[in-house]
Formats: structure tokens, C-alpha cells, sequence
């Protein structure tokens, strides 16, 4: 179990993807997305397009669960696998202001680009916003799990 919000934290910004569940009307939806995690107020962002599946999804129930797994490799001679994992429960809010929307995005772009400004300029030049989808997902609670095996026996 993992229990301090530090250790919590360090699992989620060393990766890159979460995956998230959703469900509508009984019907279970599943995506793994890229994300950046806003430690001050609790929040994952992510982007999609504006209307497709998940979109669907968040707009008819936005309660949510994610994952967010650090894989530490597989125990060999053991039939185990080494990880830490944090879980979550979560609101979706579907930005709508282009404001937020571009600080969104530039959280974004910043965090997952190598070069972030290039992509800047060209991504947010335009004034018009409503070709991209920002999602923002208010953490409500968050728990964590690990099997920290014997790091010089695991494999990649």
C-alpha cells in the first residue's frame, strides 16, 4: 500500500499514460490517454477531439476512474512483476472557455513536448479553439499500490 501523498505523486508525474474508465447507461468505455497532473489543485488534464466516444461518455456521466501504473519490471524465476500503481476516483469537466482551454493545452505542450515553443506557435496561433477537446479531471480520491520486488533481480 502506498500511503503518502509524496510517493503518490512522484508515481504519477514519472509516467506519460493513464487509463481511465468510464461508463453511460451500463455500458462500460476504456482509453488509455497522456495526461499532466496539477499537483496544487489535484487535477489531471488531457485533450482529445470534441465529439467522439469519450466525449460521449464524460458528457452523460462524468464520474470516473483512473490508473496510472509505474512498471518495474518482471520478477523472473518468481512469476511476479514488480510495480507501484496509483488509482483514482474523479470528476470530469469538459473545458468549454478557450481561455482554459489554452492553458490547458500549454500545460500540456510544455510537459509532454521536448521543444514546447514550435509547437506553441503553432497549435495555440489561432484564435479558434473549438477543433480540441480539454479535459479536466478533479481528483476526489486517490490510493496507491506496489510490489517493489528486488530491483536487481527485474527485467525489462
Amino acid at each position: 500500500m502506498i500511503s503518502e501523498k509524496a510517493e503518490l505523486l512522484e508515481v504519477i508525474r514519472g509516467q506519460k499514460y493513464m487509463t481511465l474508465a468510464m461508463c453511460k447507461d451500463d455500458d462500460p468505455y476504456l482509453a488509455t490517454i497522456n495526461y499532466v497532473f496539477d499537483g496544487a489543485t489535484s487535477c489531471f488534464l488531457f485533450h482529445c477531439s470534441p465529439v467522439g466516444k469519450k466525449m460521449d461518455y464524460l458528457k452523460a456521466n462524468p464520474k470516473v476512474w483512473g490508473a496510472v501504473v509505474e512498471d518495474r519490471g518482471y520478477l523472473d524465476g518468481e512469476c511476479n512483476h514488480a510495480y507501484r500503481s496509483v488509482q483514482f476516483a474523479g470528476r470530469a469537466e469538459i473545458l468549454a472557455d478557450s481561455e482554459a482551454k489554452r492553458q490547458g493545452l500549454i500545460r500540456l505542450i510544455d510537459a509532454l513536448e521536448r521543444k514546447p515553443e514550435p509547437v506553441r506557435q503553432r497549435l495555440l496561433g489561432k484564435s479558434d479553439l473549438s477543433g480540441v477537446g480539454v479535459v479536466k479531471i478533479h481528483v476526489l480520491e486517490m490510493t496507491g499500490k506496489m510490489n517493489p520486488g528486488k530491483k536487481e533481480e527485474t527485467i525489462s
